[in-house]
C-alpha cells in the first residue's frame, strides 16, 4: 500500500486558474481540481518545466487569491502540482476560509 507524503489532505476544489511564468512572461489557463494548505493541482493541456516559479491566481465567485509558486510536478498534457511558495495575510485568510469550506461540502465560494 502506498503512503501518502503530503504534509496536508488535498481536497477536491473547481475553480479557473490563470498562471503567469515569471522566467518567461508566458500565461496559462486551467482549472484548480485540488487545493490543499500548501498547493495545488491545475488542469491544463499546457505544462510548465519543473522547477518554474509562476504567479496564479484562482478565482472563485468573486474572489481571487493570488500567490507566487512553483512547479513540483508536471503530468503532459493533463495538469501540473504546485506549492505555494509567498503568500500574503489577505490570502492565506482567503485560501484557509476555501479550505475550510470545501472540507465541509459547501460549493466552492
Amino acid at each position: 500500500m502506498l503512503q501518502e507524503k503530503r504534509r496536508t489532505p488535498r481536497i477536491a476544489f473547481v475553480a479557473v486558474a490563470e498562471l503567469t511564468d515569471q522566467q518567461s512572461g508566458g500565461q496559462l489557463t486551467g482549472q484548480v481540481s485540488e487545493l490543499s494548505a500548501y498547493g495545488c493541482y491545475v488542469d491544463t493541456l499546457n505544462t510548465l518545466p519543473v522547477g518554474n516559479v509562476v504567479t496564479i491566481k484562482i478565482f472563485a465567485a468573486s474572489h481571487c487569491f493570488e500567490a507566487q509558486a512553483k512547479v513540483i510536478y508536471a503530468h503532459q498534457n493533463l495538469g501540473m502540482g504546485l506549492v505555494f511558495q509567498e503568500l500574503s495575510l489577505e490570502n492565506g485568510a482567503l485560501l484557509r476560509r476555501w479550505l475550510v469550506e470545501a472540507f465541509h461540502g459547501k460549493s466552492n465560494p
